[in-house]
Formats: C-alpha cells, structure tokens, sequence
C-alpha cells in the first residue's frame, strides 16, 4: 500500500487545509476547507480530482468551501462530505455522519474517528493509525489547544490524554498557524523546558523565513506543549485562561 501523499494549502490569514490523495485508489480528500478556490486549484495542479470531505467541527473557517468543492465535483462524479453526527444540523452539506468508534476510508487508508469536544461540542478528529497521522482540526495545535468555546477543561484534558497515548512519531496536523504566538506563551508558563526555548528559537526562525511549523508530531508535543503536559483538568484550565487573556 503507497504511502497517503499530503499536501499543505495555507488560506485566509492562518488557516491550513489538507489535501490527502492515495496514489493506489487515487481517491483524494480534503479536510476542513475554509474556501474552495485555492483547494480546487492545487488538486488541479496535481491532476487530482476530489472524492471527499472530512469535516473536524462546524466552524466556517473549517466547511465554508464545502459546498462550492462539491459543487465543482459533479464535473468528475461527485464528492461525498463527511463530518461529526453531533454537529450535523450546523452543517447542512453533510452526507455522512460519523462520531467516536466509526471509522472511514481513504482506497485502503483506514481512519479511526475520535471524539474531541470542548473546542466545539461535536469536535472530531480522524486518526491513520498505519500511516501514523492524525487531523485534529482546532482541538490541538503545536505548543496549544483549541479554546474552549462549547466544552470544560476536563474535556480538553482527556483529549490531551487521548494525543499523548499516540507513539511520538505520529504527525499531528491541525488547522492553523498559530505556532509562534503559542511558543511565546508556552515559555511564560514553562520557562526552564530547555527543549521549549530551543523550539521557540527555532520558529521564530522559520516564520521569520515564511515557513511553515505545521504539522507537528507528537513528540514535539510531549516534549513542549503546555496543555499537553497538564498533569490535570484544574492545570489545563488554569493554562488555558491565562493563554485567553494573553
């Protein structure tokens, strides 16, 4: 089985969407696409054409271009969208309804879905396990997590315990570039993580040079994510508050 080919598609001012293709099946997805032009326009690139949609959560800036791609892909047999069965009445261009235990395919690439709430109520992420890549949509980023719009911290900490349980070679792929202001916080709460102020070190260098820091994998995370190195829910919530008035 080839390995997924993954492509980075940077939109609006610091989203990413995900273009996933299987050289075998050539089936190709997209996960979570803010707008549809530049998606449309790199699977075109590719030779590519679109067979679904996985959705994380219902946010705009995560489905906004379901419909157009859709649309777009009748020209080639249609696409079929995908997304968390809690949050279906938010997002109307749903066929598939899934939620935690489910699991979806790319050709042979299987996906676990996993529940992920406190971002959004419904969150939900797709994890390759053979592949070992995981898209979190907005529940973690690199050194940060989601805000907790719909959810508690005790939530967000079990998704934490859920990511840090994943070997550390595993990619992590979330939705945003966020890596450099997250760094910068990270270090106020944790500033003897020597491994911490080496990788901030090392952001600022890249985005100095319009690089991108995403996706991270789970080592990375173990080694200098705060909210992942919460030892509790009181922790993480108390990170998370002081990171929302930061």
């Amino acid at each position: 089985m080839s390995a997924l080919e993954i492509v980075r598609i940077p939109v609006l001012s610091d989203n990413y969407v995900w273009l996933v293709h299987d050289p075998d099946s050539k089936a190709t997805m997209v996960v979570d696409p803010a707008v549809a032009d530049p998606v449309l326009e790199a699977a075109s690139a590719r030779s590519w054409t679109i067979t679904d949609i996985w959705n994380t959560h219902w946010h705009p800036d995560h489905t906004g271009g379901n419909a157009a791609i859709k649309e777009a892909a009748k020209a080639w047999g249609g696409c079929t969208i995908t997304g968390p069965a809690a949050e279906f009445a938010r997002i109307p261009t749903l066929d598939v309804q899934v939620k935690g235990g489910d699991r979806v395919m790319l050709g042979a690439h299987l996906a676990e879905v996993w529940d992920v709430p406190a971002h959004t109520a419904g969150h939900i992420a797709y994890h390759f396990a053979q592949d070992e890549a995981i898209f979190v949509g907005d529940t973690m980023f690199a050194m940060g997590c989601g805000r907790l719009f719909e959810g508690t911290a005790e939530q967000m900490f079990a998704n934490m315990q859920q990511f840090a349980a994943l070997d550390d070679a595993t990619r992590v792929y979330c939705a945003h570039e966020y890596t450099l202001s997250n760094a910068r916080f990270a270090v106020t709460v944790d500033p003897d993580n020597g491994a911490l102020v080496d990788r901030l070190a090392a952001v600022e260098a890249a985005r100095a040079a319009g690089e991108p820091t995403v996706p991270t994998t789970i080592g990375a995370e173990r080694a200098t994510n705060p909210f992942l190195r919460a030892p509790t829910a009181a922790e993480l919530g108390r990170i998370r508050a002081l990171k929302d008035a930061a």
